[in-house]
């Protein structure tokens, strides 16, 4: 597994881009709604995009991983190409990743091309009230097995309940939005190039 050894101190410069991605299909996830809020939190510079299409994944099946993927993968995978780094939100089932969520990290470890998530700074916010350590450990495996960058400081507990997000679908209380634009800020300043260790 690789671990940032230095995540402050640098430019926003260094992760413009960055795509959200949620693991629930709920409509009315607390998960969705951390995403929803980073999109109106994001510091100046940074762009952030969402990406909808967990639904449309195909269970993953590696016979499948070859041209012409299904167009859903290839969005999937375009989209982690055109960013610069990662943020996902995902609850815990059955004291674990969901399937569905599981399935999507299956699809992004066949991609071989430049931009993939290989060495790409990623973090996770977890908003469960009663936390979510076993699937946000075995996202940390997952993503140590995909080579990704884990930028300690910016994955962060950030409790969030039905009371807290509005009709609009976001998240009102003050206190978690500082606390997902913090997130965004500590991800988006880290340099994809900092030393490494193995862990």
């Amino acid at each position: 597994m690789r671990v940032a050894t230095e995540p402050f101190g640098r430019s926003m410069a260094d992760a413009s881009k960055i795509l959200l991605i949620s693991g629930s299909l709920r409509k009315q996830s607390t998960n969705g709604a951390v995403l929803y809020t980073a999109q109106q939190v994001a510091p100046a510079g940074v762009t952030t995009m969402r990406f909808d299409g967990l639904g449309d994944l195909p269970h993953f099946n590696p016979d499948d991983d070859v041209p012409p993927l299904q167009p859903a993968v290839s969005a999937l995978r375009a989209s982690i190409r055109n960013a610069d780094a990662l943020l996902f939100s995902t609850p815990e089932y059955a004291g674990a990743l969901p399937g569905s969520f599981k399935n999507l990290l299956d699809w992004t470890i066949g991609d071989d091309q430049s931009g993939s998530i290989y060495e790409k700074p990623v973090a996770w916010i977890n908003a469960s009230p009663r936390g979510a350590a076993d699937a946000h450990e075995s996202l940390r495996k997952v993503l140590g097995y995909a080579g990704a960058h884990i930028v300690e400081p910016a994955c962060a507990h950030i409790p969030v309940t039905a009371a807290d997000i509005t009709g609009d679908g976001v998240i009102g209380n003050p206190g978690i939005r500082d606390g997902i634009a913090a997130c965004l800020s500590r991800l988006a300043g880290r340099n994809a190039h900092d030393e490494l260790v193995a862990g």
